[in-house]
C-alpha cells in the first residue's frame, strides 16, 4: 500500500523528524545571552525584521505561555498582519509573526499586550489535560506566534522554511521568558477551533518534543 506522503511528512513535522536546512546558520544561538539582550541582536539562523525593539528582559510582561497560531492566510499575510500590528499594537493579533519564507516580524514591544486567544474556553481534555489551562493560558500572560500560509487548504503544513524559525525562535522565547515546554501551546489545545485542522498543533508538539530547558536568569 502506497501512504500518501502528505500524512508522512504532517507526522514527520509533529515529531520533529524533518529539519529545513537552507539558510540555517552553522552556529546556533547561544539562548542564555539573548535572553539578556535588548535592542535588535541578530539570532543566528533567523532572518528578523525588527518594528519594535527588545527592551531591558526585567521590564517586559510576565510571559508564562507560548501559544502557536495559525492566520488561515496566504503566503505574505505574516508580513501585512505584523506591519498592521505595529501600527496598532494592542488590537487583535501577536507580537511575532513568521511568513512562509522563514521571515519573522517581531511587531509589538514586549510590555504591551495584543489582543489574541478566546479565553482558554476549551475544557474538554481532547489534546491535552485543560485542567491547567481552562481560564488560565490567556493573552495577559502568554506570547503568540503567528503562521502565515494554510489558505486556502487550511488543513496544509507550515513551510520548511517556517519550521527552520521555529525551531529557533521557540527556544529563543523560551529563554528570554523562562517557559518550560510544556507551557508551549497550540492555539486549538486551550480554545475550541476550525473543526477543519488543528491550529498549530504540530508546532507546538515539536516545540515540546525539544524538551528545551531555559537557564535559570542570574
Amino acid at each position: 500500500m502506497t501512504v500518501p506522503w502528505g500524512k508522512v511528512r504532517a507526522v514527520a513535522l509533529a515529531c520533529g523528524l524533518l529539519h529545513a536546512s537552507a539558510g540555517m546558520a552553522d552556529s546556533s544561538p547561544d539562548y542564555a545571552a539573548l535572553a539578556r539582550a535588548s535592542g535588535t541582536p541578530d539570532i543566528p539562523g533567523l532572518k528578523m525584521v525588527w518594528l519594535a525593539p527588545w527592551g531591558e528582559p526585567a521590564k517586559a510582561n510576565r510571559w508564562r505561555n507560548i501559544i502557536a497560531h495559525q492566520t488561515e492566510g496566504p503566503a505574505g499575510s505574516a508580513r501585512g498582519g505584523a506591519y498592521e500590528q505595529a501600527k496598532n499594537p494592542t488590537r487583535r493579533g501577536v507580537t511575532v509573526w513568521v511568513e512562509t519564507d522563514g521571515t519573522v516580524y517581531w511587531a509589538v514591544r514586549e510590555d504591551l499586550i495584543p489582543t489574541h486567544g478566546e479565553g482558554a474556553d476549551r475544557n474538554d481534555n481532547k489534546y491535552i489535560d485543560n485542567g491547567p489551562t481552562y481560564h488560565q493560558v490567556l493573552k495577559t500572560n502568554s506570547i503568540g506566534v503567528e503562521f502565515a500560509g494554510n489558505y486556502p487548504d487550511v488543513a496544509a503544513a507550515v513551510t520548511e522554511a517556517q519550521l527552520a524559525a521555529w525551531d529557533i525562535l521557540v527556544r529563543v522565547l523560551q529563554a528570554r521568558y523562562n517557559i518550560p515546554s510544556d507551557h508551549v501551546y497550540a492555539h486549538n489545545w486551550i480554545d475550541f477551533k476550525d473543526a477543519r485542522y488543528c491550529e498549530g498543533c504540530a508546532l507546538a508538539t515539536r516545540a515540546r518534543a525539544f524538551n528545551f530547558k531555559p537557564e535559570p536568569a542570574h
